[in-house]
């Protein structure tokens, strides 16, 4: 999955597949998650927030499937 740098203090890179809507998330301390059934808006709308942490903390995390690769 390709995954785009993004500006946070904790996230490095998240990457995205429309076809399994599987968001991959990088994390700083080199941790791998992917969150599933992840509908593409959301993913555009974390891509757009002005904090991509706050995001996945408010909008992602305990809302949906994840594992932790």
């Amino acid at each position: 999955m390709n995954r785009k740098p993004v500006s946070s203090s904790n996230i490095s890179e998240v990457g995205y597949d429309p076809d399994t809507q599987t968001l991959e998330v990088l994390f700083t301390n080199g941790n791998i998650y992917q969150y599933f059934d992840i509908p593409q808006t959301v993913y555009e709308s974390l891509m757009s927030s002005g904090s991509v942490g706050q995001f996945l903390s408010k909008e992602i995390k305990g809302n949906y499937r994840y594992a932790r690769l």
